[in-house]
Order: C-alpha cells, then structure tokens, then sequence
C-alpha cells in the first residue's frame, strides 16, 4: 500500500519544552550524537523554551529553507547548527524540504549559561516538526511519535531527546532498564512519589555565555585518559539510581547525585587541554549547601550542568525551609541575586495548531 502524503498550504505550531537536568551525566558522545553513557534526568516545568514553526508550501529545495529568530531578533549565528539538523531530519522526512520554515523561539532563562537551552530548544523544535510530519500522513502515520521526535532532538542536541518525556527520562542503552535505547530517550515511571514532584532552584551564579562550549567539552572526551573510566562509573551509577529512585531513598539518591556533578566537572579538569566552568561562587554555594545538610538534616542537595549555576535539589514537602535558606544564605553568591524555582514537570506543551 502506498503511502499517501497530504499538501498543507500552510501551518503553524508552536510548543513549549523544558530544560532537563541530569543525574546521571552524559559526557563523551560517538558517531551522530550517540552517547558515550547512559543518563537519567529529572524533566523541568519552568525552564523551558517556547518555539513556533509557520510551514509554507514552496518548491522542493535539496535543502531546507528557513528563517530563524531568537527573542524576536533574526540570529544568523544558529544558521549553522540549525542546517545540520534539518540535513539529518529530512533523511527521515523528506518531505519538508518542500517547506520554508520561519522559526520563532525565546526561553524562560538565561541562554548558553549552564541551564539546557539547548535541549528545550531543540526538543520543542522536533515536537513541531514530529506534529508536522504526522498531519501530513494522516491515517498512514507509522511511527512512534514520541520516539521519533525523541530521535530527531537528540540529532540537535544530545539532552534534548530527554526533554519530549514528563518526570524522569534514561537516554542511553543499558541492560538496567528494558527498552533503553542510543537513539532516543524513554520515559522512567517506576518511581517512589517522592521523586515524583522533587523540586529544583536553579542558583544563577553566572548568567553569562559559557567560555567554552557543551560540545567542545563533549569532543575533549575522545582520547581522555579516564574516560573508559568515567563510562564505567556512570554506568554503575546509573544502575544503583535506578534502584534507588524506585525505593524512594533521599539519602542515597544525594550520594549518586553529588558524585555525579562533581565527576563531570572533575573530567572537564583532566581534558587536554583542562577547563573549568565553576566559579568561586559555585564552590562556596556547595559548601553551604553540605553544611546547611549536616546541621539541620534538611534533605537537600546540589548539581551541576556544564556551566557555573548551581541546581538545588530537595523533596517538596522542605520547599519552605530551602527557599528561606536560600534566600538567607546563597543569593549573594548569584548574579543580581537571580534564582528560579522550578521542579519536576510534565513535558512539553503544544500551545498552537493551525493549517490551511
């Protein structure tokens, strides 16, 4: 049976993604964005990127066409990346090269500072093109819409794949969890209820564009002198969350967490050549952050992405005591004192649906 293939004259969707941040850290990737270890992430709600597509019919390109603007301004500069990942996509979806695309996105955080806008931004491009592709097969749809927009994202953005999924979700394969795939990322939901709506305040401590890039680190990974190492590391870590995020046990899920922020960071140290993304700031929000732990029992704990901010994790029931602790003792530490309080969402939004 052929497959049949409608022309939409015009469309227009827009969704909203989140940020994701990870406890279990993908570091290192292989081939066409294919990870060196698997990852876990907790799903954000406030952080996230909102992106609409218009589609208008045209001729049929060898490439793509599009326009792109960041915060309502035209941004030249992602042009590059952008048609790296319409060359990929349209090897699935050819179909979209008869389209010219203008992309309008802005995000709730600051950009390039060490919060995910790449895989908010990324994964709220793929859900629209993923509703896109869908309308245009209609009833002869085959896929798993979101495995395939998880694929698509993950092509733009490694972490990205991990933000089409609510709660928590394992991009990677690992025989700790059935399904697991390099390819896209699966939704965990075998999980104890505190984990369920854990929060998170994202301590900005440097709102600024990162000095060196998530994919120049990623690259620094090819030939590190520990990083068979580090795989192993997070695959064990990975293995132990898992158990760890189904008991519901805080103080264990603290130790995995803390290891694994640290140990990203200590990577980026021993590359060729070494760099750092923490500032002194960063550093003396942790020890706080242990010390506060220590004297009041409080369950709260720290992570990091690649960048100097300082995520702070901690069950829902201690967001009263965390934002007064915070607010009493970490805020100097950050720029203009600016924090967000987030916590475990439920993914992506589809705000607007219009064709012609």
């Amino acid at each position: 049976m052929s497959e049949t293939i409608l022309t939409v004259k015009k469309a227009t969707i827009e969704y909203q993604s989140p940020s994701n941040i990870a406890l279990v850290k993908y570091w290192g990737k292989k081939g066409v964005q294919i990870p060196m270890n698997p990852s876990i992430s907790f799903t954000l709600s406030n952080c996230a990127t909102t992106t609409s597509v218009e589609f208008e019919h045209s001729t049929e390109e060898e490439e793509v066409a599009f326009e792109f603007l960041f915060e309502g301004e035209p941004k030249p500069s992602f042009h590059p990346k952008l048609a790296k990942f319409f060359s990929l996509v349209t090897q699935d979806f050819p179909e979209l090269k008869q389209y010219r695309l203008t992309i309008n996105s802005s995000n709730s955080f600051p950009h390039s500072s060490g919060i995910a806008s790449s895989a908010s931004a990324m994964s709220a491009l793929a859900l629209c093109l993923g509703d896109f592709e869908k309308k245009l097969k209609e009833d002869n749809y085959p896929y798993n819409i979101q495995e395939r927009v998880s694929h698509w994202a993950r092509l733009g953005s490694g972490s990205a794949c991990r933000s089409v999924f609510p709660g928590l979700a394992l991009w990677g394969k690992t025989p700790e969890v059935e399904g697991s795939s390099d390819e896209f990322a699966i939704e965990v939901d075998d999980v104890a209820p505190v984990f369920k709506d854990y929060c998170d305040i994202v301590l900005l401590v440097d709102k600024g564009k990162k000095k060196i890039s998530s994919t120049v680190g990623h690259q620094l990974m090819d030939g590190h002198p520990y990083a068979n190492a580090r795989i192993n590391h997070a695959n064990e870590n990975l293995g132990r969350l898992m158990k760890i995020l189904q008991k519901g046990d805080v103080d264990d899920f603290i130790e995995v967490v803390e290891n694994e922020a640290l140990t990203l960071h200590a990577m980026m140290l021993a590359s060729n050549p070494g760099f750092f993304l923490i500032h002194d700031g960063t550093l003396k929000i942790i020890e706080k952050i242990r010390y506060f732990r220590e004297q009041e029992g409080v369950k709260l704990c720290f992570t990091l992405d690649a960048g100097a901010n300082v995520h702070l994790l901690y069950p829902k029931e201690d967001h009263d005591t965390v934002t007064a602790f915070v607010i009493e003792n970490l805020l100097e530490y950050c720029e203009n004192e600016a924090y967000i309080c987030d916590s475990v969402g439920r993914g992506p939004k589809r705000l607007n649906e219009i064709y012609e």
